[in-house]
């Protein structure tokens, strides 16, 4: 085994981090222009090079998903197992919508009727803004700590109510993640279309550049000075066979802020967060877009980690019994499942960037209305 167990577990909380960057950060970019469909695509030929900019890639981008689920289900899976618990119906609910957006993209230009497609582009709309919707308000409930405790054979139960999750603060982290997403939409639409469209575009990227910064300002205020945190007090000994149940706990004002006080350092993510959605909003009024997709990849990248970090070793806290909350320490996989998922990473996930860059450096450049004119679109 080239790492020891413990190293292998902070890898694998990295590398699920890095699975849901890359989420953000490329099916992202499609949910933002889906976003934005409805609001500044006034004809059908403007929402045609809308959703022809990101056509050729949506599918793909999915994957990144797809991956981070099974890799939670891999490394994970107490966690997967107490999320599905608690969260089962908000998983479905984003479920429900992303069934949306394969079928319009499919269908979308099947028939010329305005009422058809306008309906395809309402799906879409809904599917690219209720899971970033959600997932903000889940990483919010993670914050709040999750009710649910576990029995003496390690079955997870929750005692939550499906309302409960919408708390002001899950809300509120909702709302930080459609504006991050829309953001990223809209310097990419700036970047890939031109005229009128392009000009929308980089006023809804200042829009939303504010609008993130604003709300993950407010999030981040209300986190430290309002949100109770957890903290570890006791572990057991080194060696010994670790479950949930064999360490202490407790919900403590400001612990939420312990690592950043351990490891100043780590301050880079919530600036990365703040100072990324203001160069965003300064390249993109510079018509500089391709840079500024650029700040708004840096942008979510910073907001994903500083949740991370907050939570850090936490991955699901237990607002019923503190010592029942699931860490990277005791709720993850075996030494031997770690380490060949981790080869497998460590082969594929190189392989897939490459492909994946070589892909948009190919279509790369704007799709404009005489190009979709001149050839055959299925969108």
């Amino acid at each position: 085994m080239l790492f020891d167990y413990e190293t292998l577990k902070l890898i694998w909380w990295a590398f699920i981090g890095i699975l849901f960057i890359g989420f953000a950060i490329t099916d992202g970019m499609d949910m933002g222009v889906g976003n934005l469909l409805p609001i500044i695509g006034r004809t059908d030929m403007q929402r045609r090079i809308m959703i022809n900019t990101v056509g050729p890639h949506w599918d793909g981008n999915q994957v990144w998903f797809i991956t981070a689920g099974g890799a939670i289900f891999a490394a994970w899976p107490m966690v997967y197992a107490a999320a599905f618990s608690g969260f089962y119906f908000a998983m479905l609910l984003v479920l429900f919508a992303l069934f949306f957006r394969p079928v319009a993209f499919d269908y979308r230009g099947k028939l010329p009727s305005n009422r058809w497609r306008s309906g395809w582009d309402w799906g879409l709309f809904i599917g690219s803004f209720v899971p970033p919707l959600v997932f903000g308000i889940a990483f919010g409930n993670l914050l709040l700590g999750v009710p649910f405790h576990l029995d003496e054979f390690m079955r997870p139960f929750y005692t939550g109510h499906f309302w409960e999750l919408f708390h002001p603060f899950a809300l509120l982290c909702g709302l930080v993640g459609v504006a991050m997403i829309t953001l990223h939409g809209a310097i990419w639409l700036q970047l890939r279309t031109s005229g009128d469209l392009a000009a929308n575009a980089a006023r809804w990227a200042g829009y939303s550049a504010i609008g993130t910064f604003v709300l993950f300002g407010l999030a981040g205020l209300w986190l430290a000075l309002g949100i109770d945190g957890y903290r570890i007090t006791q572990m057991p000994p080194a060696g010994d066979i670790l479950s949930p149940l064999m360490k202490q706990a407790e919900q403590v004002p400001g612990a939420w802020l312990d690592n950043y006080r351990k490891l100043p350092l780590t301050l880079i993510f919530p600036l990365m967060g703040l100072g990324g959605a203001l160069l965003t909003w300064w390249l993109s009024r510079r018509n500089n877009p391709g840079l500024g997709f650029l700040a708004s990849s840096l942008t979510m990248a910073g907001i994903i980690m500083t949740a991370g970090i907050s939570l850090f070793p936490f991955i699901m806290p237990s607002s019923s019994r503190p010592e029942a909350s699931l860490t990277i320490w005791d709720a993850t996989s075996s030494p031997t499942t770690l380490n060949v998922m981790f080869w497998a990473v460590v082969i594929f996930l190189p392989i897939i960037i490459t492909y994946t860059s070589w892909n948009y450096y190919k279509m790369r450049g704007k799709v404009t209305e005489e190009e979709i004119q001149g050839r055959f679109s299925a969108y």
